[in-house]
């Protein structure tokens, strides 16, 4: 529970009772991140469900991200748009880091945010039944912050301090293996609940393909910016987000 709310004070605009944030917190608080995912996802996969069966599933979609928009306070979202914008000048390194950390969002990364929340929304939309689009939004949330609790295995860092450097190295392989095993049950089980045998084939193959997109584009970054940044960070939990939803839908669809 420590770490549940410390990852929430971190990584979300809920208020939490104040803590010493050093490497310490740290690594509670990437632990916990797959769990604070799958909490706000089912938030926002619950908002879904209501929305969809009461009005229409493309405004539950919508909504839904919303909801998590707004309880990160867009960080992610920032992450990926400042993280195009850097990838979209084909600076080297150094400079694709600074126009990173400018407070301005360039053409590149518009087009980019505006396209992974099309992408998220119909990917939503195009899941059969409320309940199961319900529960790929939860799984798609907690996916892409295990992604990221996975990148802080590596040692690589972009910048020598940042918020994004207190979380580089943080996180031991056995605990990352350890919970990437829980959410890949917990990832099953919300897919055979909601949507029988044909979910919970729909989730195996979403959960395997963001993996595995997760990896290529963690080395993209890495190879291209030479370490991590908080940015970076946020553009991982993105884009594995929405492939989960992407193959879901591609998935369930073809069953």
């Amino acid at each position: 529970m420590r770490a549940l709310l410390e990852a929430t004070g971190l990584f979300t605009l809920i208020p939490v009772r104040p803590f010493d944030v050093d490497r310490d917190t740290a690594r509670r608080a990437m632990a916990a991140m797959p769990w604070l995912g799958l909490a706000l996802g089912s938030v926002a996969g619950l908002v879904f469900v209501a929305v969809a069966r009461f009005a229409s599933p493309l405004l539950g979609a919508v909504l839904a991200l919303a909801v998590l928009a707004a309880a990160t306070g867009a960080l992610h979202l920032d992450g990926v748009a400042d993280t195009a914008d850097g990838l979209g000048s084909r600076k080297p390194a150094e400079d694709a880091l600074a126009i990173m950390k400018r407070s301005d969002i360039g053409p590149m990364g518009v087009v980019t945010l505006l396209f992974v929340l099309l992408v998220d929304v119909t990917a939503a939309v195009s899941l059969p039944g409320a309940w199961v689009g319900g529960a790929a939004i939860a799984c798609a949330a907690m996916a892409g912050r295990a992604a990221v609790m996975t990148a802080t295995v590596s040692q690589s860092s972009a910048r020598a301090v940042g918020f994004g450097a207190l979380f580089v190295g943080v996180t031991p392989r056995w605990e990352a293996a350890a919970n990437l095993a829980v959410v890949a049950a917990v990832t099953l089980g919300l897919g055979w609940l909601t949507g029988g045998v044909h979910a919970l084939a729909a989730f195996t193959v979403a959960g395997v393909a963001a993996a595995v997109v997760a990896v290529v584009w963690g080395r993209h970054l890495l190879r291209r910016l030479g370490g991590w940044t908080g940015d970076l960070f946020g553009s991982l939990i993105e884009v594995t987000q929405a492939a989960f939803l992407v193959v879901a839908a591609l998935t369930i669809g073809s069953i």
